[in-house]
């Protein structure tokens, strides 16, 4: 089983919208019994809500089911998950900083592998809970997880 887990700062805008995505392209992809998705945040601010309205509204809009809540990163995480992955440079540090180099996990950022691919030229994924552009916000998660998900598939031959 490959475990993949997406990290923002509060886990209501980006990442749940990241897992969201990310877990329907891999369920058509027929792996759901292959990879496993899941986000949280370095914060804890929102532990338990719902994902944010703009993020639920934008999923919807394009027929993406999400009911997961916020939760927050703890150390367990990078025990569990293969593929740990930052939206912006400021959560990257903060993953780092807990996995303390005690860990097996891949932790880098997210839009890693969509540059690779030259799909997006961003490094960061923009929080739309400051900013709003959730559909922006939605095109840049859809082509880093299609990215990913390419780059999972040839790495473990799936």
């Amino acid at each position: 089983m490959i475990n993949v887990l997406f990290v923002c700062l509060g886990n209501i805008c980006r990442s749940p919208m990241a897992d969201a995505v990310f877990q329907d392209m891999v369920k058509k992809a027929g792996l759901a019994t292959r990879i496993t998705v899941d986000s949280a945040g370095t914060g804890g601010w929102h532990v338990g809500e719902h994902a944010h309205r703009g993020t639920r509204e934008v999923l919807k809009q394009n027929n993406i089911p999400y009911t997961g809540h916020s939760r927050k990163l703890i150390h367990k995480d990078l025990e569990i998950f293969d593929y740990v992955l930052a939206m912006d440079k400021s959560n990257l540090s903060n993953i780092e900083r807990l996995a303390n180099d005690n860990t097996d996990a891949q932790i880098t950022m997210f839009l890693k592998y969509a540059n690779d691919a030259g799909t997006v030229r961003e490094e960061e994924v923009p929080d739309p809970y400051y900013t709003g552009g959730f559909d922006t916000v939605f095109d840049m998660v859809s082509k880093g997880s299609q990215a990913l998900l390419d780059y999972i598939r040839e790495a473990h031959d799936l």
